[in-house]
């Protein structure tokens, strides 16, 4: 038997070998301290979660990832189902690039929950092997909106909504990209204290391979962000992100 005796130095420049590999198989965020929780960004080939109230910035989130794929010479399809992408937002992120990035960003704006599913339903129509990442903000928004229409269908409803993301985890798999799906909150109250949590919250839990909340702050540009859950393990951790112009930002709490 033969034994390998490696030096602290050799191991440590291994070990960073090995961090770079596995960083350069995913998407950054762009915020330092939250791909160091996430590992180094969204992976490839699962799905990530961001829920929050209104202006917790998971669209400048989503956007922000989307110029980041486009920074690995990759392709994002955002599918606006908010309506809240914005052109002034993504050129304030992706700053003297904008050209270069918008050209590998493609934009989907389906109107009704009906449109939602079409689209999903051909998204193999639409990843070629060029791209990396795809959107959905806010997945439950049109849903809901729906549901609010026709309450005697909430099961049907909430069927499709599965059946949704049951085909956008084969899709992260089999084509290998990222995909990032947002989605609005409910409050819920127990005997303890109310808190709230994604819309069609079973779901989209139980299809999400990383979850994080995005939360308000008593600083109005400052978010608190909490990974709930991720690959491996079922640890949280979080981070504190500033919105600025140019999006988010690492915040370091005084």
């Amino acid at each position: 038997m033969f034994l390998c005796f490696v030096e602290h130095k050799q191991l440590l420049s291994l070990s960073l070998i090995i961090i770079n590999v596995l960083a350069a198989w995913k998407i950054p965020t762009k915020c330092r301290e939250l791909d160091k929780i996430l590992g180094g960004g969204l992976a490839f080939g699962e799905i990530s979660l961001i829920y929050g109230e209104p202006e917790t910035a998971k669209t400048t989130m989503a956007i922000q990832c989307s110029v980041s794929c486009a920074e690995k010479r990759l392709k994002t399809l955002f599918v606006d189902c908010d309506g809240t992408f914005s052109t002034k937002r993504l050129m304030q992120i992706a700053s003297q690039n904008f050209e270069k990035i918008a050209e590998r960003i493609i934009l989907a704006r389906p109107k009704d929950f009906r449109e939602q599913t079409i689209i999903i339903d051909k998204l193999t129509d639409y990843l070629t092997k060029d791209f990396g990442l795809l959107v959905i903000d806010a997945l439950t928004s049109l849903y809901r909106a729906e549901l609010a229409e026709n309450p005697e269908k909430r099961f049907e409803l909430n069927r499709e909504l599965n059946r949704q993301m049951a085909w956008l985890a084969q899709i992260s798999r089999t084509n290998k990209i990222a995909v990032l799906i947002t989605s609005q909150v409910r409050s819920v109250f127990d005997e303890k204290l109310a808190h709230v949590e994604p819309v069609a919250t079973r779901v989209l839990k139980f299809w999400a391979d990383t979850i994080m909340a995005m939360k308000l702050t008593e600083n109005s540009r400052v978010i608190k962000a909490s990974v709930e859950k991720k690959s491996k393990t079922e640890k949280t951790s979080f981070c504190y992100l500033k919105i600025e112009e140019k999006g988010l930002t690492d915040y370091k709490q005084a």
